[in-house]
């Protein structure tokens, strides 16, 4: 039986996830069918991701950690807005054109910088609050929260507890929907870019 994750190695193995995607999307060029399906891929997994942080690990940040909590909640749920937005561009457009190429570079250099922060500066700050059970609750707690909040960005949604726990109940199983007739990589394609 696997020992169960931290929060703070939850949420970086999210962070790698988004950066192997956006790698796989890159190397894809050329093939737009590929490029299309990686960048479906990369897009479910930021939205769910920020959604899950949004009402899971930030609540935690501002509950444990006090003003400088609130402080650097406010500053993460404004960078998450940013990616949302681009997020939303980014279904207007065809993947592996120019624009979308752009779009999805700097939503990805964004990226990396929110996410350098959440692991350099704000879980360890959070971890030593929660202890080691807490950790691993919230890590569950994150993981769980994933499955049933929205698969593609809606900037214009609430970005706070509960309004916006509410909101992804109710949009999530339209995105859902939608995915249903989204293209996603298959194994074979996932297995052949990893090589």
């Amino acid at each position: 039986m696997a020992t169960q994750q931290r929060l703070s190695d939850a949420i970086k193995e999210d962070h790698q996830e988004m950066y192997e995607y956006h790698d796989y999307y890159k190397k894809s060029a050329g093939d737009l069918d590929a490029q299309a399906r990686w960048a479906r891929q990369l897009t479910w997994e930021i939205a769910r991701h920020a959604v899950g942080e949004e009402i899971i690990v930030y609540p935690l940040m501002e509950k444990h950690l006090g003003a400088e909590g609130l402080k650097l909640t406010t500053h993460d749920r404004e960078e998450h807005q940013h990616v949302k937005e681009m997020l939303s561009n980014l279904e207007s457009l065809t993947p592996g054109t120019n624009e979308y190429d752009k779009i999805i570079d700097r939503m990805m250099a964004s990226l990396h910088h929110h996410n350098d922060d959440e692991e350099v500066k704000d879980l360890p700050l959070l971890e030593p609050h929660l202890g080691e059970d807490g950790s691993k609750h919230a890590a569950s707690q994150f993981s769980l929260t994933k499955k049933f909040v929205p698969t593609r960005a809606h900037p214009d949604a609430p970005n706070r507890p509960p309004f916006e726990t509410l909101a992804g109940f109710l949009i999530a199983p339209i995105d859902k929907l939608q995915d249903a007739f989204a293209k996603f990589p298959t194994e074979e394609m996932k297995e052949a870019t990893k090589s």
